[in-house]
């Protein structure tokens, strides 16, 4: 995944980047570099790519959340319905 990363990421390039930090420790932050070295990527890219990875995932699960409560919500409706076969309106 994060080997298409930089691909991906310069096609948003006319945005400009805004920075954000965040404090780590020596040993994490020894980490990130290892596997951002390995993978041929900076620190930043690292990290950024990571980081996109991880919303895409929190965006998937709340939808996944969002559509069980719709459908819960829609199989309630149903079943309240079930019973009613006309369309509500009195005969005259």
């Amino acid at each position: 995944m994060y080997y298409n990363y930089r691909i991906q990421n310069y096609a948003a390039a006319s945005m400009s980047p805004v920075p954000i930090t965040f404090r780590a420790s020596p040993e994490f932050a020894a980490q990130v570099d290892e596997f951002a070295r390995a993978m041929g990527l900076s620190r930043s890219d690292y990290v950024r790519a990571a980081l996109e990875e991880e919303n895409g995932r929190a965006l998937a699960e709340r939808v996944r959340f969002l559509s069980r409560t719709l459908s819960a919500e829609h199989q309630q409706i149903h079943e309240e319905l079930g019973g009613t076969t006309g369309d509500g309106l009195a005969d005259h």
